[in-house]
C-alpha cells in the first residue's frame, strides 16, 4: 500500500474545487485506501475551512477527528487571521515547508487540490 499526502490549497476563489478536495480526502481516509493518509492545509484553504458550514464542514471535521490532518501553515493562518479559530478546531499550526519536506522525504505521494 502507498502513503499519501493530500495538499489542500484551494479556497473561496474556487469553492467547488475546495469542496471536492475536502470530500475526496475525507472519503479516502474513511475508506482506509492507503497505508497512511495525511492532510496539509496551506494558503486559501486555511481561511476556507475556518468558515465552513454544512456537509463540507462535517466532512472536514471527520478528517480532524480521524487525526488525518497533520497541520496548517502557521504563517498563513496568522496572515488570514484564522490561527485561533483553526487551533480551536483542533488543527496544529506548523511551518508548512518543514511539514511538507517531512512527508516527501518519507516517500508519501503528494496529491494537491
Amino acid at each position: 500500500m502507498s502513503k499519501v499526502l493530500f495538499l489542500l490549497i484551494s479556497g473561496k476563489e474556487a469553492p467547488e474545487k475546495a469542496n471536492m478536495a475536502i470530500i475526496t480526502a475525507s472519503r479516502q481516509v474513511k475508506a482506509g485506501r492507503y497505508e497512511d493518509a495525511k492532510v496539509l492545509l496551506y494558503g486559501p484553504m486555511e481561511e476556507y475551512v475556518a468558515n465552513l458550514k454544512g456537509e463540507y464542514a462535517e466532512a472536514f471535521m471527520d478528517l480532524v477527528n480521524s487525526k488525518a490532518i497533520d497541520s496548517a501553515c502557521v504563517a498563513i493562518a496568522k496572515r488570514y487571521n484564522v490561527d485561533q479559530k483553526l487551533s480551536q478546531m483542533g488543527i496544529q499550526l506548523s511551518p508548512f515547508g518543514e511539514r511538507l519536506a517531512k512527508y516527501v522525504n518519507e516517500g508519501y505521494q503528494v496529491i494537491s487540490f
